[in-house]
């Protein structure tokens, strides 16, 4: 039996990061193997972008379908559609445990997992989810035209979603615990719209419905008056948690769980790098974590060249 093969480098992700990590082991010939439950990652949540350079505007999609093609013309090897349940990281050689019972071994590792929505852990949520209760615009607002949705939060994420609503929903609440946080033009154009109510310093007590939502509870900060919006989709919008769950363990990680990395994208782990949202790096933003792809990509080849 022939044993499965050793690779130079195993990235774990398919976002900006881990797409970018990949052009660049493969442009320094590094036999690569690319895991990611998707192609596209968080980022994939928003409808276009106009901050990514060379790009007045663009679709999300056009532009991941270019990163993901650019790979491709390398011959990285990937797998798509399975999870990573298990990693053993410690020794010299890093083994990957994916959710189809397969197993995956490297000399070096990037993690470049990316984030995933925060939940609102209220009672309904959770038995609701994809009955009404969504976390991606993008994805699902054409599912509520001509409805009446609320929109949980009062930043970037929260105020594209409503943008997005605004688009095909008849009427959207957006509630959010403090005063709107987002870009000032983001703001300015939720403002104007008045298909958009938006009540700040409430908080939201219960998702309701059978079998799909009809209704939301929220109760305000000033006054303590509880009140129900009758609505048939809720979007929480409250932030995002990165997917370090499985290195926690082994690698250092700073208090909101991201990973802990230095100038070089290395984690105190030899041999195991990490790049993008899942770290420490501020400024969350499709350029930083393109460009934290290439630099782990890049430190992890002076990695294997210094113990040739």
């Amino acid at each position: 039996m022939t044993p499965p093969p050793l690779f130079d480098v195993i990235i774990i992700g398919g976002g900006p990061a881990g797409l970018s990590a990949a052009i660049y082991t493969a442009r320094k010939v590094l036999k690569t193997l690319l895991v990611s439950h998707d192609i596209g990652g968080q980022v994939t949540y928003t409808y276009d972008l106009d901050n990514y350079l060379g790009f007045s505007q663009v679709e999300t999609a056009d532009l991941i379908s270019k990163f993901d093609d650019h790979v491709d013309r390398f011959g990285v090897a990937k797998i798509t559609g399975e999870k990573v349940r298990r990693a053993d990281v410690a020794g010299e050689v890093k083994t990957i445990f994916l959710s189809d019972g397969s197993s995956h071994s490297s000399k070096t590792l990037i993690i470049a997992s990316g984030k995933r929505p925060r939940p609102l852990n209220v009672p309904g949520e959770k038995e609701l989810t994809g009955r009404g209760v969504a976390y991606c615009s993008t994805c699902d607002a054409p599912l509520f035209a001509g409805a009446d949705v609320a929109v949980v939060g009062g930043g970037n994420s929260a105020l594209e979603a409503a943008l997005d609503l605004d688009k095909v929903a008849e009427k959207i609440h957006m509630v959010s615990l403090t005063p709107l946080t987002g870009d000032p033009i983001l703001i300015e154009k939720v403002r104007a719209s008045s298909k958009i109510d938006i009540l700040i310093e409430h908080d939201t007590k219960a998702i309701s419905g059978d079998g799909e939502v009809d209704g939301i509870e929220i109760i305000s900060l000033k006054t303590g008056k509880t009140r129900r919006l009758d609505v048939e989709g809720v979007f929480i919008e409250i932030g995002l948690l990165p997917n370090s769950d499985l290195f926690s363990d082994a690698v250092p990680t700073n208090s909101l769980g991201e990973i802990v990395v230095d100038k070089m994208c290395k984690t105190r782990v030899p041999g195991v790098f990490a790049c993008g949202d899942v770290t420490d790096v501020p400024y969350k933003q499709v350029v930083v974590a393109a460009g934290e792809g290439a630099k782990a990509a890049l430190s992890a080849y002076d990695y294997l060249i210094k113990r040739r």
